[in-house]
């Protein structure tokens, strides 16, 4: 989940990740990742020097973590290891997550890209190839 911060320190005066001057500002901090593991490498309130996003980069910091959870999935059982993909529901699952960031990434106008395009794309295709080979589910 984002916390938002209305008392940002004065050092938190731009978006870490595109460099614009808007506020609030916002943090990610404590949470669930996209398969429900608790993580904590963001920027954890005892960080130093935590980052600060605007509203656009926080959404797309939390697209790129959900991006990242799942290529490490897909990336686990492309390697044989057990991975949170195996069951198809949560393949589906990410299936359509990969998918929605893909719009949302094909809607943005700002410059500031924090995952690249055509990465979704190629492990969008990744994951419905990995979809058509897998048993049908009841």
């Amino acid at each position: 989940p984002l916390v938002t911060d209305s008392h940002a320190p004065a050092s938190a005066v731009r978006c870490d990740a595109c460099g614009a001057d808007r506020s609030p500002l916002m943090k990610l901090s404590l949470g669930k990742d996209f398969f429900g593991r608790t993580y904590d490498r963001l920027s954890p309130s005892s960080d130093a020097s935590p980052k600060w996003y605007c509203e656009s980069c926080s959404m797309q910091k939390n697209l790129q973590r959900d991006f990242r959870d799942i290529k490490a999935e897909i990336d686990k059982l492309g390697s044989g290891q057990t991975s949170a993909v195996t069951a198809p529901d949560q393949l589906q699952r990410a299936h359509l997550r990969l998918r929605e960031i893909q719009a949302l990434l094909g809607s943005q106008v700002s410059d500031a890209r924090l995952i690249d395009p055509t990465d979704v794309t190629t492990l969008l295709q990744r994951v419905q190839s990995r979809a058509g080979s897998a048993p049908a589910s009841t």
